[in-house]
């Protein structure tokens, strides 16, 4: 499921992200990668503030529709 439809509060393991080559190269660098771990602190209409490693990161609306969660 996408990221924008996951249960808050959960630990989930990223499967898929769908994005070009460019921005899969830049969400690494923020340390979302397949099979890391993540859990949704809040969403807003369409933006998600995920939890990843010790930090705290927003994604927009256009971004948390590509990372698939499990």
């Amino acid at each position: 499921m996408p990221i924008v439809i996951a249960p808050l509060n959960t630990e989930l393991r990223i499967v898929r992200i769908s994005a070009d080559d460019k921005t899969k190269k830049h969400l690494e660098n923020l340390g979302i990668t397949i099979n890391g771990e993540v859990s949704v602190l809040s969403k807003s209409g369409g933006t998600v503030v995920c939890k990843i490693k010790d930090g705290r990161i927003a994604l927009d609306s256009n971004l948390s529709t590509k990372i698939f969660v499990a």
